[in-house]
């Protein structure tokens, strides 16, 4: 295929991607804000007026970065996972594995059309959050690479997760019993300075609190942790995880009949 041609296809999949879930907006766009509105009800005004300010600033200030975060990361997983699955389970996927289109080419579009819900729902919260706190950029370079990096990285995730996936039911254990915990124990709610030494230790070993910290710091300026070592292993994981869905694709595993 020439470049115009790839271009094509990408785009073609991409605007797939995208009409689905705006389509389905009540279901896809909706949830996410009125779940992350119920956030800042309940942990913003009605506990973090009992806690107090946490890193010099106030709750609610200090939880927004995070509860956009997580929504950045669960849209994002879920978008691919539950699309690229459903192709698969209606063999649709095969038609377009036996076409010209490179490999590379799929999988951008699937991994993009997850990235657009990623970003979409998290601009949503970011304005909700707007009603709750007073939020300002720190700075703009950290804040746009970790949300981008971040989508990227979970829709590749989602994807993968898709492609091993046999029932709609495995599409949602990784979700529930991975990231689900991995979020909230990843420094949404908290400063893990609070925490004792030894499980200080065991959550830097949790990605998503990297992730989270390094967010936190490109809107409010804080960390608890070193965001060069969170810029430099969210690019890493991206780049496994993207080879790894790319010889997935390739040698055709659990995609073809």
């Amino acid at each position: 295929m020439s470049l115009q041609e790839q271009w094509i296809a990408f785009l073609t999949i991409l605007h797939k991607e995208i009409k689905r879930f705006t389509r389905i907006w009540i279901q896809t766009l909706l949830p996410p804000a009125i779940t992350m509105i119920l956030y800042f009800v309940i942990f913003g005004k009605l506990i973090g007026s009992r806690i107090g300010d946490m890193g010099g600033f106030s709750y609610i200030e200090f939880v927004a970065p995070g509860l956009i975060m997580m929504a950045v990361i669960t849209n994002a997983y879920a978008n691919v996972s539950s699309s690229f699955f459903s192709a698969k389970f209606q063999r649709s996927i095969e038609e377009l594995l036996v076409s010209p289109t490179p490999n590379y080419i799929i999988l951008l579009g699937y991994v993009m059309g997850g990235v657009a819900r990623g970003v979409a729902v998290g601009l949503i919260v970011t304005i909700m959050s707007l009603f709750f706190a007073d939020l300002h950029i720190h700075h703009w370079f950290t804040t746009l690479f970790i949300v981008l990096m971040t989508s990227i990285l979970f829709s590749i995730a989602g994807f993968i997760n898709a492609i091993y996936a046999n029932t709609f039911d495995d599409v949602s254990i990784i979700p529930t019993f991975v990231l689900t915990p991995l979020t909230y124990f990843g420094g949404v709610f908290y400063s893990i300075n609070l925490l004792p030494e030894f499980w200080q230790q065991v959550s830097v070993l949790n990605p998503i609190l990297h992730m989270v910290n390094a967010f936190r710091y490109g809107m409010l300026g804080i960390s608890d942790l070193h965001i060069g070592m969170a810029l430099v292993g969210l690019t890493v994981f991206v780049v496994i995880l993207f080879v790894i869905a790319l010889h997935l694709l390739k040698t055709g595993k659990r995609l073809r009949a």
